[in-house]
């Protein structure tokens, strides 16, 4: 009670220092959320010229492309396009509005039917387009909205309707907007018979070329203040984005040599038949194993990881480094264990067969709405294809001269113009279920086979090529890692993180056979070579809790487990010096060794200045302006410029080209005869200039447009 009493006394103390927890939580949850307090909320992707991309219609567009496109791409991937997709909008919209650019009903209208003209829907009696019937179209989707109607092949709803209409008003101002820019961009006469002069006018030289490596590398000093100085000069080579780097070493979760043993050892014990006490009899029952088992199929879809397949295999269609002996073992004769695509596997021949490897059919193709290649004119629904395929059936089945009266009720006019005949080979990309019905079945079967493109009544007419072919069971086990394996994966990783936090990464590493990889993220990058997607990674090394030198472990989806560790930060500006001296060296090494060839040339004349060097005097013929490639030296633009700078006999000074310092002399200069017209150069560049109008001005446009991107920050 004493204590109660002192708890009771102090109470007020104790609220007051739970409010304070409270506030430090909350307060410290804000700066670690900084966007409480800025113009950047986590509902808005990016800023573009003042316009956000907000989160929820953003991810509502991820989402439809990703249904779309299935699992084709990752989320990083889908919202890249996404993002590119409205970033491009945006640019462009806010173009359009400087410019009063828009796009009316009555222009919709056109434009609509434009698009859909070819529609039956939109169509009258006499096959024109119906605007009366388009608008009543419009007006059922708003009434029924949001269920589906059908239009062509598909199914739409008034929202899709709507977003269709957008995106074609969209196109349209877009190419309104690119056509006024391309009305805009011509050739004139003078730029005409520029590059025409550069095609034509030639030149005929002598020059001496004084190598770099006429002057060792070792010769010349380069310091820290030289690479940062050549960095500034060139700075937009040496701009990088953020940037952070890790290193990391993988533990594979890959079974053992004692869980390979295990999973053999497994399915040997398969085979033979084995004793196992029945409770509710109280007797020992005789299992068959897979020797002796009259149910091979019921013992396969039971015992191994992989299903009976009922189908006769031809020997391209089996493991090819077992092939050859699968087809020459007797039926019930074993093969394995053996290793194929992740599995180890025993094998039984169960039946041998020759079966053709060519077939000649005819069918009759029935199909309904929604079927593979079905055009508008197909409204069957399944229900009623099926029907009219049975019909067919019966009749034919009974009278096969009927068949080619029938034909006209066949969708597939490629082989009606053949009476419905269809010859093909094994491996040709036919339907599956068209494909084995007719090489599953002898000459003269014929039924009702349904596939993508609807119910076809086949009919086999003949059978060629015959081969021998194996049905076969498999007992397939997967090569996984055992519950022992997977701890001692886990147990040696932990034991390295551990280990790592106070010591050097790359010896403890070593020291356990462990290869360390070094990798460097951008902070939109997702992919680890050969992990695939790691997002989370990445997230973890661009967050402002993560220090340099810090070490965590991340699980990897169907591999292991990954140490990786922190090791530079580099914000977004110039490339550290060390990573850009990589390219920068070489380039101030080779103005560093210009200046001093200079300084050595002391005579005027090619020819002497090529003895005095050691060197050769060399020779090049009708070099033109818009080839840049100089003979004997190769790409040569500074060098090839000068030369059409010079007049006939005269003689450059020293130029410091990309393989050397050379001299030359314009030994003959060969004008271009003047044309009298030079309007189909100017239609030539015109076509060129127009041609890269759309590309050319979006990018001129995001260049100079104000982005301010928060995906890192808000979706990725």
């Amino acid at each position: 009670m004493a204590v109660l009493n002192k708890i009771r006394q102090r109470s007020v103390v104790l609220i007051v220092v739970i409010a304070m927890a409270l506030f430090a939580f909350v307060i410290g949850d804000l700066f670690r959320n900084s966007d409480a307090f800025s113009n950047s909320p986590q509902d808005v992707i990016a800023t573009v010229n003042g316009k956000d991309m907000t989160r929820n219609e953003f991810m509502v567009k991820v989402k439809n492309y990703q249904d779309r496109v299935g699992g084709s791409q990752t989320s990083t991937q889908a919202m890249n396009t996404i993002y590119n997709q409205e970033l491009r909008q945006l640019i462009l919209e806010s173009e359009f509005d400087k410019l009063g650019l828009s796009v009316e009903t009555d222009e919709i209208r056109d434009l609509l039917r434009t698009s859909f003209s070819s529609y039956p829907e939109f169509q009258d009696e006499n096959g024109n387009f119906d605007v009366s019937r388009l608008n009543a179209f419009i007006a059922n989707l708003k009434d029924v909205q949001p269920d589906p109607v059908p239009l062509g092949n598909f199914q739409v709803n008034y929202e899709s309707w709507t977003n269709n209409e957008q995106i074609i008003a969209s196109n349209a101002i877009q190419q309104s907007y690119y056509n006024m820019i391309k009305a805009g961009i011509g050739t004139t006469i003078p730029e005409a018979k520029a590059e025409y002069v550069g095609e034509a006018k030639t030149a005929d030289i002598k020059y001496v070329q004084i190598p770099y490596t006429t002057i060792p590398d070792s010769t010349i000093q380069v310091k820290k203040s030289d690479v940062e100085a050549y960095m500034k000069e060139n700075e937009s080579t040496y701009k990088v984005d953020a940037s952070r780097e890790i290193v990391y070493v993988e533990f594979e979760e890959v079974a053992s040599k004692t869980d390979e043993e295990a999973i053999k050892a497994n399915l040997m014990s398969l085979l033979e038949d084995r004793a196992e006490y029945n409770n509710a009899t109280e007797n020992t029952d005789t299992i068959a194993g897979f020797n002796t088992t009259d149910d091979v199929e019921n013992f396969v879809n039971a015992n191994s990881d992989l299903k009976f397949q009922d189908k006769y295999l031809r020997k391209s269609e089996l493991p090819s480094n077992i092939a050859d002996t699968l087809m020459t073992l007797s039926v019930g004769e074993n093969y394995g264990p053996y290793r194929d695509q992740g599995y180890f596997k025993i094998t039984k021949i169960i039946d041998k067969e020759e079966r053709p490897d060519s077939v000649k059919v005819r069918h009759i193709l029935i199909p309904y709405a929604g079927t593979t290649r079905a055009d508008a004119s197909v409204t069957k629904t399944r229900a009623e294809a099926e029907a009219t395929a049975d019909s067919i059936y019966k009749v034919v089945k009974d009278n096969r001269s009927k068949f080619v009266d029938l034909l006209e009720l066949s969708s597939d006019k490629v082989s009606n113009e053949k009476e419905g005949v269809i010859e093909f080979a094994y491996n040709s990309s036919f339907a599956p279920e068209f494909k084995a019905f007719s090489f599953d079945n002898e000459t003269g079967a014929i039924d009702v086979v349904e596939t993508s493109f609807g119910f076809h009544v086949i009919e086999i007419l003949d059978q060629s090529n015959f081969s021998s072919t194996i049905k076969v069971a498999t007992l397939a086990q997967q090569i996984e890692p055992s519950d022992a394996t997977l701890q001692d994966v886990f147990n040696r990783m932990s034991k390295f993180e551990i280990a790592v936090k106070d010591a050097d990464f790359k010896e403890e590493a070593q020291e356990r056979d462990l290869k360390v990889k070094p990798i460097v993220f951008k902070e939109l990058d997702e992919n680890i070579p050969g992990l695939g997607s790691q997002r989370e990674v990445v997230r973890w090394a661009f967050s402002d809790d993560t220090s340099v030198g810090e070490i965590k472990n991340f699980p990897i989806a169907g591999f292991g487990f990954i140490v990786a560790k922190l090791v530079e930060v580099n914000d977004e500006g110039l490339m550290d010096v060390e990573d850009a001296s990589i390219t920068a060296l070489p380039e101030i090494r080779k103005e560093k060794k210009a200046e001093l060839i200079k300084e050595k040339i002391s005579a005027s004349a090619v020819s002497e200045i090529a003895k005095n060097q050691g060197q050769s005097v060399r020779t090049a013929s009708a070099l033109t302006m818009n080839n840049t490639t100089l003979s004997g030296a190769g790409v040569e633009p500074k060098v090839v410029g000068t030369v059409f700078g010079l007049s006939e006999g005269e003689t450059s000074s020293p130029i410091a080209g990309e393989k050397g310092v050379y001299v030359l002399e314009v030994v003959k200069m060969n004008a271009a005869t003047e044309l009298e017209n030079y309007t189909p150069i100017m239609n030539r560049l015109n076509t060129t200039k127009q041609n890269v109008v759309q590309s050319k001005v979006y990018n001129a446009l995001k260049n100079a447009a104000e982005i301010e991107d928060n995906r890192a920050k808000t979706v990725y």
